[in-house]
């Protein structure tokens, strides 16, 4: 990777959330593409150098300065305690728009009812350190294993319990498995390197993408509508009008009529636009948002 100064050395997480990461910065205005094969995909944007790495590693990388900045879940953060500036918060993920959570489970028939009966048992995870952390902090002395793959069918079978990663807790209930305890909540974090945040053009670079994903994260569901229509049908279209601030009203050349401008969320305007045609509104436009920036 380059050396330059006015490069930023990226890092973006590699496995489950590379294709809704890439996504979401193709909709922040960065054309990136990559193949199967490749750790270093194209980034249109010639001041961006971008690898990709598996979230698990990405702190520690960023933390010694092999990436100036990088995308990772809170969890490895605290996992790894990897010393990196948090720029900001994107909650998204492979399958939707919440955090995930890191669960305590156990099988249907197990006799473990709370994190206390855990008391010499064996527990498999990835988060290894968290959950010893855990654990000590509900003063429970249980063996901590790491998994390196198939945690759910060990439950019950080669292990006592587990803690794993889910978004909604389908495959563990098709696995026989209930949940037990939450024990983390975890986002997507934009992190930095200490010393390039201390770097004028990179901060400023960093900032500007921090900008730009989470303006493309606040249009997600979001879309614009335009309209027209007759000042005195305004109070009753406004009535019909929920939207993040007051709506865009400007005068149009045709005395006594006017166009309006709104952000809307779209599972409400297929509902909303008959409506707003029987208040007075015409030449209704819809159209999609890439960025919604505050």
């Amino acid at each position: 990777m380059s050396t330059k100064d006015n490069i930023l050395k990226l890092g973006l997480p590699k496995g489950s959330l590379q294709e809704s990461t890439i996504d979401l910065f193709r909709k922040a205005g960065f054309r990136i593409s990559s193949s199967d094969r490749s750790y270093f995909p194209f980034c249109d944007d010639e001041e961006i150098e971008i690898m990709l790495i598996r979230s698990q590693e990405m702190g520690k990388y960023v933390q010694d300065g092999l990436f100036d900045a990088g995308l990772t879940g809170r969890d490895w953060i605290l996992e790894t305690g990897a010393k990196v500036k948090e720029v900001c918060e994107l909650t998204y993920g492979k399958s939707g728009f919440k955090p995930v959570r890191w669960v305590l489970a156990v099988p249907e028939a197990s006799p473990i009812k709370s994190v206390k009966d855990l008391r010499g048992k064996t527990v498999a995870t990835e988060l290894v350190n968290y959950v010893k952390k855990y654990l000590a902090k509900q003063k429970v002395k249980a063996m901590v294993e790491y998994s390196w793959g198939a945690t759910e069918a060990k439950a019950g079978i080669l292990v006592d319990a587990i803690v794993e990663l889910t978004e909604t807790g389908r495959s563990l209930r098709a696995n026989g498995l209930r949940i037990v305890d939450e024990i983390l909540s975890s986002t997507t974090r934009f992190i930095a390197n200490n010393k390039s945040w201390e770097n004028p053009w990179k901060r400023k670079k960093i900032e500007n993408i921090a900008i730009l994903l989470k303006g493309a994260l606040a249009a997600e569901g979001m879309v614009g509508l335009k309209m027209n229509l007759k000042e005195v049908d305004l109070d009753k279209v406004m009535t019909l009008l929920p939207s993040l601030k007051r709506p865009t009203v400007s005068p149009l050349t045709l005395p006594g009529w006017m166009a309006l401008e709104v952000v809307v969320e779209e599972k409400v305007v297929k509902k909303m636009i008959p409506e707003l045609k029987r208040a007075g509104a015409e030449g209704l436009i819809e159209y999609p948002l890439n960025k919604l920036i505050a």
